[in-house]
């Protein structure tokens, strides 16, 4: 069993959470997903519904895989030292660490992601990327795999990305087959960014 660390704040993006959570959800018996933030007190998204954390920072329960969302709250977080020195100590024990969106920044901003390649969503490149000249940023990516970090570019692009972590874990048949089950259709190259010609 792989125990997912879904890492919640205010302003996280939904679709930057519970897009890749899908993915995870297909195969119940291979992943526990645990949504974990620094207070035990509801947490509201960019847009909808409070999501409730199952754990906090504090409990010091250790987690095999972390997913970072990103949303508006990053904004806020990359001068949380909380968050950023949990976030340090959770990457170091986990065996794959994550990040949807404006998610990476944070990781930047923790240090994690020193001299590893990396990227973000399009529309707040310029911004995440100017947050640390330590990480080799990819303007132009689906999504990044450099060892155990995974991160993706923005919103849907978390999907595909949760898609490959399935894919390390489960192999590939079982990452189409959670496509298949959700009817979502699948981007598997991480290079295919139709979207990055877009940016600003």
């Amino acid at each position: 069993m792989k125990r997912i660390g879904a890492v919640l704040f205010d302003g996280f993006e939904m679709l930057d959470y519970f897009g890749p959570l899908e993915m995870f959800a297909a195969y119940p018996d291979t992943f526990e997903i645990v949504a974990v933030a620094e207070n035990a007190a509801p947490v509201r998204p960019s847009g909808g519904p409070q999501v409730v954390p199952d754990r906090v920072f504090a409990d010091g329960a250790d987690y095999d895989i972390l997913l970072v969302p990103g949303g508006m709250g990053t904004r806020r977080e990359i001068e949380n030292t909380v968050m950023l020195d949990w976030l340090r100590q959770a990457s170091a024990q986990a065996d794959l660490v994550t990040s949807v969106c404006t998610g990476s920044v944070l990781l930047a901003k923790a240090g994690i992601l020193d001299g590893r390649k990396a990227t973000t969503n399009k529309r707040a490149y310029d911004w995440v990327s100017g947050q640390s000249d330590q990480v080799d940023w990819q303007r132009s990516a689906r999504w990044v795999e450099d060892g155990k970090f995974f991160t993706s570019s923005g919103l849907s692009a978390g999907i595909d990305m949760g898609l490959a972590v399935v894919a390390r874990v489960l192999g590939d048949e079982a990452a189409t087959n959670a496509a298949f089950w959700t009817e979502y259709i699948a981007i598997r190259d991480p290079d295919n960014d139709p979207f990055a010609a877009g940016d600003s």
